[in-house]
């Protein structure tokens, strides 16, 4: 058992953030706990299925899932029933489990963060944060990307991408998109390699990058196993956290870097959220601040694509190399769109009618408005929150999807699609081309159907500290506390315009140089 002042810092949660914030603090001599619920576990044994450039070789592997969360269920929208929402677990978080994707969202998101009382995270004082995390072996020469971070970047040649793949780029660049070889380049849009986060076609992870290197240092302790229960508190000051087994840490800080629904799920353990709800618990309430409220992802629908064998790929190939960002013309700012190539579906392989192999489109709403909610529903930590998604509740975004599943089926009209077809793609959609030709049925097919990108963020919303909304400063201070941060997809005022993996590193970065 910890005492007072035995850490400098203890950083719950070992995922994309808590790995390069508890590595970067260690660097500058601070005294680090990193506690993760999880297993904690040597590089070399992380099973090779995970490092695979087809994440889905573990995830519909029943024998690896000791690394995603059990029971962590979500509903998408109010018209489907929930089901498993893939959260990662060990050392490493979900970037040990998600699709290697290493993108950023355009910079202008970090303008409007700041713009909305962020201050400190405006595009120019960001960019430093990416350049220092990233080792990019494409574009690396460029003022805007690094060549010496732990985070390797890369990007297949598109004559070794999927079916689906050649595709999508093929009827889009016909389509009238234009050709983006960068799409991290300020000001990309169009047709794109997705960078990607691996060396030799094998997963690099935050735990291999941040974590497995300084093992030897004496003043980062990492523990396994280590599933937190509360924030410990003297008066108004956080010191330390108990363990759902009774065991207690102290430090002089205390950072939340356990995702979107863990980290929020133990500030309102802690007695912090919504006062009514905490009560109805049995929790003592601390303060009452919107915890938990403003949960935001990507939604998505998808077209699925019955693959020729020839066409199917195997499970050594990349799921996915292509995607196309596009502005909807409504929303400022633009590029608030996205299309994404799927040479292999994990969801069309669970459908009967669809062959093992097969592959889709897909589009999403990349600047989303839609809000839902994260709740306990039990004190005890082993417990799962409850977590709705609320998609598609704002107009805006089931306006924008709707568009954007009706130009997709445009686009899967194109040669390149019949040319790995096998047959008539629509006989895997018969819904879907149900819905598109009777007017007034497509948006009740969307709500029904719509899947989420595992994009969770904005539980613990960052701003200006008199929003109503705002759960922690621009410091990432938890209001109304000292000592007591929230670092991580939690905070982010709302969804970035991209897959969330390299802004959580990058808020990982961006804080430890604040706050060392």
């Amino acid at each position: 058992m910890g005492s007072a002042g035995s850490y400098d810092t203890i950083v719950v949660g070992a995922g994309s953030s808590g790995s390069a914030l508890a590595a970067r603090l260690t660097d500058a001599g601070q005294r680090v706990l990193l506690l993760e619920a999880g297993r904690d576990y040597a590089a070399s044994q992380l099973p090779e299925a995970w490092r695979s450039p087809n994440p889905l070789n573990a995830i519909l592997n029943s024998d690896y899932n000791a690394f995603l969360w059990d029971g962590h269920l979500a509903t998408r929208t109010e018209a489907q029933e929930p089901y498993l929402y893939w959260r990662g677990k060990g050392l490493g978080g979900s970037s040990t489990v998600n699709g290697q994707i290493a993108i950023r969202p355009p910079i202008e998101d970090f303008d409007e963060w700041a713009a909305s009382g962020c201050t400190g995270w405006s595009s120019a004082e960001v960019m430093a944060d990416f350049v220092a995390l990233e080792s990019d072996a494409g574009f690396g020469d460029e003022d805007y990307h690094g060549t010496a971070g732990p985070i390797p970047v890369y990007r297949a040649p598109v004559d070794t991408w999927g079916s689906v793949d050649q595709a999508l780029r093929a009827a889009a660049l016909a389509s009238g998109f234009g050709w983006a070889p960068d799409v991290n380049a300020p000001g990309a849009t169009g047709v794109s390699p997705y960078p990607i986060n691996s060396i030799d076609r094998r997963r690099v992870s935050c735990h291999d990058a941040y974590l497995e290197p300084r093992r030897d240092n004496p003043g980062l302790t990492i523990r396994g196993d280590s599933l937190v229960d509360v924030v410990l508190f003297e008066r108004a000051r956080a010191v330390g956290v108990r363990l759902a087994n009774g065991s207690a840490f102290h430090a002089n800080q205390v950072v939340l870097s356990a995702g979107a629904t863990a980290s929020p799920s133990i500030l309102m353990r802690s007695g912090i959220g919504p006062a009514d709800d905490l009560r109805r618990l049995g929790i003592e309430v601390r303060a009452d601040l919107p915890v938990g409220r403003g949960l935001q992802d990507h939604p998505m629908a998808l077209i699925g694509i019955p693959l020729t064998e020839a066409a199917s790929a195997g499970p050594a190939d990349r799921h996915t190399n292509c995607c196309v960002r596009y502005s909807s013309g409504t929303v400022p700012g633009g590029n608030d769109m996205m299309l994404a190539a799927l040479n292999q579906n994990a969801l069309a392989m669970a459908a009967a009618e669809v062959r093992a192999g097969a592959g889709a489109v897909g589009v999403f709403v990349n600047r989303t408005y839609s809000r839902g909610t994260l709740k306990l529903r039990s004190a005890d930590p082993s417990t799962q929150p409850r977590v709705a998604l609320n998609m598609l509740s704002d107009e805006r975004d089931i306006d924008r999807l709707e568009a954007g599943i009706r130009l997709l089926g445009d686009l899967v009209a194109h040669s390149s699609f019949a040319e790995i077809a096998d047959g008539d793609l629509w006989r895997v959609n018969s819904s879907l081309r149900d819905a598109l030709d009777t007017p007034g049925r497509l948006r009740d097919y969307l709500r029904a159907s719509v899947v989420d990108t595992q994009h969770a963020t904005s539980t613990c919303r960052m701003g200006d500290p008199n929003a109503p909304e705002t759960v922690v400063d621009p410091r990432c201070e938890v209001l109304g506390f000292e000592g007591l941060r929230v670092v991580d997809a939690s905070v982010f005022p709302f969804v970035p315009r991209a897959n969330t993996h390299l802004t959580c590193v990058m808020f990982g970065e961006h804080m430890a140089r604040r706050l060392h």
